[in-house]
């Protein structure tokens, strides 16, 4: 019954994938050529993000077409491409699926003679497909929602909750620990708001993320969730913060309210100017206020304020570094970044703000009182900065991934500076 059913439905499947610009029928051959089964039960041609992976993984791997698609017979073995077969949103029922939803995305990658053991740019292996703990351990309903907030991706909560972490500890007395309530209540607040924050930020780009390479397997973009259930989990993601604010003072719950307007408007920044990385650093940088405030119930400029900008500097480097990965698809697009702005120039940028921010946290420490193991970490954290402006391969998408994720690593150096300054008088 259903071999009948699929020998049908594979004529209309290619039909479908020619009419939507997919490279059916390409060409090239793979160094291990492995059964479509095999493959397909390892999720390299499924996103493991759809619930219906294992329904065409069970049905599609004895066809003829599949190990088209796959195995590419016959050809020579110096194909320098990587061969990627695609499909957007393709609607199950056109496979005579009962459910509803979306394949959207299928893809083999053929990979270059010249590649040392089969590895790709990254250095990884090339023949492996790495499957999260998201899609390992979550019920299949509630990965879409998990991938939305980007769970399996912590950088987002580390670069949050720094500010946070530094400001806390600034305020505490000296000689003594910081208020762990408070760091552990922050920590939990860094998680919501940077999940809203990405919800919010993929229910307004959509219509670009469709069109961006990184962006377009996004639950949102890709049709996975409808907008009104991202719209209901950043309302359950909200709901869940606010409970963590009315924990802080008054004072506190004020100030954490304001920063909404931040996270709400930062995503249509790249629509009008080409410095949304101020914007984000204004954003993402706010608990460096709000740390201080839970504590002391107040603001000390002196301290503060130099801080706030410190983070603002360091989120303008981190960024950009981050946003030159998508240049290409942001030119085609229309969006601006400081990655555009800054072009072949973006190491000189990005060294003045790196001078800037370690000025900053310099003149914060000072106007703390702060013990001196704080400036031998802040001396460790700038070498760790100066490596990521120096050693950055601004065209290679995966060194600019790298680079962007070792913020955390700067980020615990002033984290563990600030500790042992006030420990250590």
């Amino acid at each position: 019954m259903y071999a009948r059913r699929l020998k049908h439905k594979f004529k209309a499947w290619s039909s479908l994938f020619r009419h939507s610009g997919s490279r059916i029928g390409t060409k090239c051959r793979q160094d291990d050529v492995r059964s479509a089964h095999v493959l397909a039960s390892n999720t390299s041609f499924f996103d493991p993000i759809s619930p219906n992976s294992g329904y065409l993984a069970r049905y599609l791997g004895g066809s003829s077409l599949y190990h088209v698609l796959v195995r590419g017979q016959g050809l020579s073995s110096n194909c320098s491409r990587k061969c990627v077969l695609e499909v957007a949103r393709v609607k199950l029922q056109n496979l005579g699926h009962p459910d509803k939803g979306y394949i959207f995305r299928i893809s083999t990658v053929a990979e270059s003679a010249n590649n040392d053991h089969g590895k790709d740019e990254n250095g990884r292996d090339g023949s492996k497909v790495e499957v999260g703990w998201i899609d390992r351990y979550l019920p299949k309903s509630a990965r879409p929602y998990a991938h939305l907030a980007r769970l399996d991706k912590p950088i987002g909560t580390w670069l949050l909750a720094w500010p946070c972490m530094w400001s806390i500890t600034l305020a505490a007395s000296p000689g003594s620990l910081p208020d762990m309530k408070m760091l552990m209540l922050f920590g939990c607040g860094a998680l919501l708001l940077r999940g809203a924050g990405c919800t919010v930020n993929d229910l307004l780009d959509r219509d670009i993320d469709i069109k961006v390479e990184r962006t377009k397997s996004r639950p949102v973009a890709s049709g996975v969730l409808t907008p009104f259930q991202g719209l209901s989990f950043l309302g359950f993601q909200l709901l869940l913060g606010l409970g963590i604010l009315l924990q802080l003072n008054n004072y506190s719950r004020i100030l954490g309210a304001s920063s909404l307007l931040l996270v709400f408007t930062y995503p249509l920044m790249k629509r009008f100017t080409f410095w949304p990385q101020a914007y984000l650093g204004l954003t993402f940088n706010w608990g460096a206020l709000l740390g201080w405030a839970a504590i002391k119930e107040s603001l000390e400029p002196s301290v503060v304020l130099p801080l706030y900008l410190s983070g603002v500097c360091w989120t303008l480097i981190y960024d950009t570094i981050y946003a030159h990965q998508d240049k290409e698809d942001d030119l085609k697009v229309g969006v601006k970044s400081t990655a555009l702005r800054f072009g072949d120039f973006t190491k000189k940028w990005i060294s003045g703000f790196g001078l800037a921010c370690i000025s900053g946290l310099a003149l914060s420490g000072y106007n703390a009182d702060i013990g001196l193991p704080y400036y031998a970490f802040l001396a460790a954290a700038s070498g760790q900065l100066a490596w990521q402006i120096l050693t950055v391969d601004l065209s290679s998408r995966g060194d600019c991934n790298r680079k962007f994720v070792s913020n955390k690593w700067f980020g615990a150096l002033i984290f563990s500076g600030i500790l042992l300054g006030k420990l250590v008088p």
